[in-house]
């Protein structure tokens, strides 16, 4: 069920901000510069509104979602962050001392409620024109080619982002040990998103084998958001697929019924 307003923030603690968020922290300036109220107009017909466990908001779902395409973080990550973050906590409308929400709920939101990927790129633009009107920003350079997600909705292909987010995962681990080079899959170089998927699949699995390199967050962010965007692809294949199994079982049907009546 959907809560038509967030509740007050009633905490003793709130006066920590003004301490630790500087005036000029761009997500200070955004959240106070920019009403996210149009958020809740677009997304209230994507949930139920007297039916079921109140919902988390909207709003502060999409500001997850935002502070995903900012800092380049997985769910995993942009959530872990959030707990100790005091920039983020502000820009989320959270009190210092309050939980975060788990990150599969994050996972959820992105794939039920905006799993139309047009949606979400109006949604993010936006608000980055507002902040752009704002004075906040200077240009859109902010959003692109930020994540994943965002690559379905560019001039990326998946596979060709899946290569981006590999690469920067490689260039960070050589950064740290050069010589793991030799433990990693050979490339793939055919023009295959299963074996792209397969490629960045063993490639997670070396570097998180490696409890030293996942140790630093350069590196373990990295294998996080490789790893979303490689379990994101595989669901999509998998709808594909049954998608095309349901077809094909439905043409086997129709040819069973015209077979029957010739």
């Amino acid at each position: 069920m959907l809560v038509q307003q967030q509740k007050m923030i009633l905490s003793s603690y709130m006066e920590i901000y003004e301490l630790v968020v500087p005036k000029d922290n761009l997500l200070r300036k955004i959240k106070e510069l920019v009403d996210f109220e149009f958020i809740y107009n677009e997304l209230i017909d994507k949930y139920c509104l007297d039916n079921g466990r109140n919902a988390i908001p909207p709003i502060r779902m999409f500001k997850y979602l935002l502070l995903k395409v900012i800092f380049d973080l997985s769910d995993v990550d942009v959530v872990e962050r959030s707990k100790y973050d005091m920039s983020f906590k502000y820009f989320l409308d959270m009190a210092p001392e309050e939980g975060v929400i788990n990150a599969s709920s994050l996972t959820k939101f992105r794939k039920m409620h905006l799993k139309d990927m047009e949606l979400l790129d109006m949604l993010i633009s936006k608000t980055v024109t507002i902040a752009i009107e704002k004075g906040i920003l200077k240009s859109k350079s902010i959003i692109v080619d930020a994540t994943h997600t965002k690559s379905r909705y560019n001039s990326k292909t998946p596979q060709a982002a899946l290569q981006e987010q590999s690469k920067k995962l490689r260039k960070a681990v050589y950064e740290i040990d050069e010589s793991v080079k030799e433990k990693f899959p050979e490339k793939n170089t055919e023009d295959s998103l299963e074996k792209e998927l397969d490629y960045c699949q063993k490639l997670i699995e070396v570097i998180e084998t490696d409890k030293i390199l996942m140790g630093y967050p350069k590196v373990s962010e990295k294998a996080n958001l490789l790893k979303e965007a490689v379990q994101d692809d595989f669901a999509h294949l998998q709808t594909q697929w049954i998608q095309m199994l349901k077809q094909g079982i439905k043409q086997q049907i129709l040819l069973s019924l015209v077979i029957r009546h010739i």
